[in-house]
Formats: C-alpha cells, structure tokens, sequence
C-alpha cells in the first residue's frame, strides 16, 4: 500500500499519532481546566484522530486489485473515504466546538456558568500541541512540496488530485490556527475573569473546522465525479500525440483520474489513410509507450482511429442546405 500511495501514507501515520497524543493531553487539560476551548480543541483532535484511521481505510481499499464488478479497480475509494473526513470534521469538529461555545456563551449570558479548574493546565497543554502539530505539518507539507514541484502553491492546490496529503496539511493548518485561537481565548479569560472570551474561542475553533471541512468536501466531490487532469498535463498529452508523423489530427482527448495516481485517458485521432492495419497497430502501440513513458500515470489509454463527426455533421448540412439559405441559418431556424 505504501508504494502505491507514495509519502502519503507515511504522513497519515505521523499524523495519526499526533494527533493521538495530542487528543489525550487535551481531554485531561479540559476536565482540570473547565475551559470550553480546551474541550473543543479536545473534540477536534480527537476527530482529527478518527479522520486519519478513516484515510488509512480508504487508501487500503483503494489498492485492491481490478475485479470483475469494478473493472478499473477501486482508486476513487480515496476519495469516498476523503469525502467522509470533510463530513466527520462538519460534524464532529466543527458543530460540536460551536455548540460547546454557544452553550458556554449562554450560560455566561444567565449567570449561571460557575468557573472550576486551573486554566494553566489548558495553557500548558496548548503549548505541547501547538509543537506536536507542527511536527505533523512539517510531515504533510514536505509531501506536497514534492507534489507541487515548480508550480506556486495556489497552483498545486487547484491541481492536486491526492486528497489524503491535501486533507492531512488542512487538518493541521486549522489544527495551529484553532490552537492559537484557543490560546488567546484562554490568556483574555485569566487577565479578564470574563469566561466569554473562552466561550467565543470555542466557537472560533469551529468556525474554522466547518471551513476546512467545506474545502475538502467540495474538493472531494469533484474527484468522485471525475475529473480530468490539470491543463499542463492535458497540453503534454496533446503535444506527444501531436509529434507522432502519421497523425493528421487529434479529435479529443479526454482524461479522468480514478485515484490520485491513476489516469484513464480515451483519445480519437485522424491518422494517415494509407496505413495498413498492421501499421495503424504499430502506431497505436508507440503512441501509448510514449505517454506512459512521459506520464506513468496514464494507466489506462484507449486510442479511437477516426475523424470528426460534428465536423463531418456540419458540413452535410451546410451541402444539403436549400440554394440561397446557409446551412447555419437554417440549423438555427430549426
């Protein structure tokens, strides 16, 4: 499984044991504390926890082999399974801090919230794992620097089609930024005596995991639908097909990833019409060495000999339109 999924895998497992780490130390520091922040900042790791375990399932469901019923094999089940994150992080990162805080909140606005607990325990165990996660993040962005190459970073996130690193490097930006958030809330509480401002960070924190989670779900439902490969790609594609002396045109070309490594690419083209089938073989057969040579992600490529029907289409209509009406008029009368 490793091999197929490259450092991902190593980054979900680093991941996985900090936030495990992490989760403990909160729930303790929470309970000591009674600070509402600490709590949802617990919650959080603790999801954060459930999400790399559920990563982990996707990405070893994913690898299994081609079968009769799921003929190109199982790679969209990492995106499923990313899907599933985005949901768990909604629901039980995101709505959970919020209803910690807005319960906090309301009951700071009633008088009845009574303060128990040192808060220096929730301060000091914010400090360990705003260092744990800085560990994590250092993992998950070495990863996608490698993914990114020589892209700029928006670049990279608009092209990316691994959603485990991407989910694990924005698990953990939210992971810093809610620590912080979580961190200010708790100091403004002890210098203030006013526990609205922890109740406030709280609801901050999962503000912040319902955005997180948002990104991750649409991007996820995107891969699940299909999408093709980034536009640098798709211009190779079409340059290696191109440079090939006895194709005449490209027809289409069109591509799908299947799983964050795995490309279906189904391309038509107008080859030369003195080729003998012998030879239109021979062509087919170099053009697909030299797109799997160029992109080893191409896993699967389907070649169409043949010519334009739309262009073919149109030109019967504009031959057998009336004399003196256009072929363009009349298709827009109809």
């Amino acid at each position: 499984m490793s091999n197929s999924h490259g450092g991902g895998l190593r980054v979900v497992l680093v991941a996985l044991t900090v936030n495990l780490l992490i989760a403990a130390f909160k729930f303790v520091a929470a309970f000591l504390s009674g600070s509402a922040a600490m709590l949802a900042e617990a919650v959080h790791s603790l999801a954060d926890t459930t999400n790399q375990v559920l990563l982990i399932v996707g990405m070893r469901r994913s690898s299994r082999p081609p079968d009769a019923l799921h003929p190109f094999g199982h790679g969209t089940e990492t995106y499923f399974w990313a899907f599933i994150v985005a949901g768990c992080i909604f629901l039980v990162g995101g709505t959970v801090s919020m209803w910690e805080g807005v319960e906090k909140l309301w009951q700071v606005h009633k008088g009845t919230f009574h303060p128990h607990g040192d808060v220096r325990w929730a301060l000091g165990t914010l400090g360990v794992s705003f260092a744990l996660e800085s560990l994590s993040l250092r993992a998950a962005w070495r990863e996608f620097t490698q993914m990114r190459g020589s892209r700029t970073i928006r670049q990279a996130l608009r092209d990316v089609r691994d959603t485990t690193v991407l989910t694990v490097l924005l698990e953990d930006l939210a992971a810093l930024l809610g620590l912080a958030v979580a961190f200010l809330g708790v100091v403004l509480t002890l210098l203030t005596g006013n526990p609205l401002w922890d109740a406030l960070a709280s609801v901050l924190v999962g503000v912040t995991l319902c955005g997180v989670a948002f990104l991750l779900g649409r991007d996820s439902m995107s891969l699940l639908l299909g999408e093709a490969v980034p536009e640098e790609e798709h211009a190779r594609i079409l340059e290696i097909v191109k440079e090939h002396p006895r194709v005449l045109a490209v027809v289409h070309a069109r591509t799908m990833h299947i799983g964050p490594r795995d490309v279906l690419l189904a391309i038509k083209l107008q080859f030369d019409r003195t080729l003998t089938m012998d030879l239109l073989e021979q062509c087919i057969n170099d053009l697909e060495r030299n797109l799997r040579a160029a992109l080893p992600h191409l896993r699967r490529i389907y070649v169409e000999p043949g010519f334009d029907e739309h262009q073919s289409s149109n030109s019967d209509l504009t031959t057998s339109a009336p004399s003196g009406t256009s072929g363009t008029g009349a298709s827009g009368r109809a």
